[in-house]
């Protein structure tokens, strides 16, 4: 992450809670167990190891979100939950059963609990929207009357239900994408995959299809798997975050634990470009490694929950300290309040006593004050 050192001395002193034994009490829809996938060689090309030691699990009714870069393994990831692709070792349970191990006919009903959104809608175009969205009901051998109802209720939680009888080229993506919602949600699936589904839209329609995706999950509650490279998707819906790089998990826990503080390279990277971490380049020209004669501090502060409102209050009166915010920001993730003093600077008031580097981490409610350095 482009940030400089400075900015990184005060670490949390305690972790929000611990990822392994918070799997290991969830009530899970997905489950992975030791799980490696590798891809056999090809043509003279060697294997490619896509997955390994995977071991976590997805909360029942959570809004989850897988993140990496492009040949992370995360396309993977989701193609062993639909059973699509079987792993190499390991166990793979959807809803308490073993998907990996079923085939055939039973996989196939399996499947049908599975709901998938694609990036580029996958939408047939010579069915109507109607059509399109009735498709996996007539393969599952609905009648038609029982057709025609469902895709008359799913148009209307979608809301295009004016567009019934329009054909995908007469369709914004916007209005593509709720459809392909729509054709996921037809056989009333418990898990919906979502596989970089607003990647191809415009930041005003991805938020409106997140929106959608917020809905659904609250009033149907389905457990929604959102495989993204955008930490912003993230951000704004899910609760739950699992960092993946390289086919391993490095890093996973709750949302605004990952945000306020992230351990992984990884994991800092996609948070500077989302929160914007690197320093303005007016103060990267004068930042020093080591305090100088004269010198003030410029620490970043997180803030977790309402008792951030008193921080810059603390500082000044218990410690005599006069607080210039350089940068600040109020983000509301995964349902929690953040509050991100990002450029703090502060210097004593008294210029003949010495003054201190002071860095504040917020608990849960409770402020700690550390004392960094008393040379600066």
């Amino acid at each position: 992450m482009n940030v400089h050192q400075s900015l990184t001395a005060a670490r949390p002193l305690e972790s929000f809670s611990s990822p392994d034994s918070a799997t290991a009490k969830v009530d899970a829809m997905v489950r992975f167990e030791g799980v490696e996938k590798t891809y056999p060689a090809y043509r003279g090309k060697p294997g490619v190891r896509a997955l390994q030691n995977i071991d976590f699990a997805i909360p029942r009714g959570s809004i989850t979100g897988v993140i990496g870069r492009s040949g992370a393994g995360k396309s993977s990831l989701v193609r062993l939950i639909n059973g699509l692709e079987k792993p190499t070792s390991g166990r793979v349970e959807v809803d308490g059963r073993d998907i990996s191990a079923l085939s055939g006919r039973e996989l196939r009903l399996a499947q049908r609990s599975i709901g998938m959104i694609f990036q580029h809608f996958n939408l047939l175009s010579s069915r109507t929207a109607a059509a399109n969205i009735a498709l996996p009901l007539e393969i599952a051998g609905w009648s038609k009357a029982d057709i025609a109802v469902r895709v008359a209720e799913l148009l209307d939680l979608v809301d295009i239900a004016d567009k019934h009888d329009r054909y995908p080229s007469e369709l914004s993506g916007g209005q593509k994408q709720r459809i392909g919602i729509a054709r996921a949600l037809a056989t009333r699936p418990s898990v919906l995959l979502s596989d970089e589904a607003t990647s191809a839209l415009d930041p005003q329609t991805t938020r409106a299809i997140l929106d959608l995706l917020a809905n659904i999950n609250r009033e149907l509650g389905v457990t929604i798997v959102l495989i993204t490279h955008e930490m912003s998707v993230v951000r704004q819906l899910a609760k739950e975050v699992v960092v993946i790089d390289a086919g391993d998990i490095v890093e996973r826990g709750h949302v605004a634990d990952i945000f306020t503080h992230p351990k992984h390279p990884i994991t800092q990277t996609f948070l500077a470009e989302v929160l914007g971490d690197s320093v303005p380049v007016s103060l990267a020209s004068r930042l020093q490694e080591k305090p100088v004669p004269g010198g003030q501090a410029v620490i970043r502060v997180a803030v977790r929950g309402d008792a951030g409102d008193t921080v810059v209050a603390r500082l000044a009166r218990e410690l005599s300290i006069d607080v210039a915010l350089l940068s600040a920001r109020i983000d509301e993730i995964g349902g929690q309040r953040i509050a991100d003093d990002r450029r703090s600077r502060w210097r004593r008031r008294r210029a003949a006593s010495p003054r201190l580097s002071v860095a504040t981490s917020v608990f849960s409610g409770a402020s700690r004050l550390c004392r960094l350095n008393s040379s600066t």
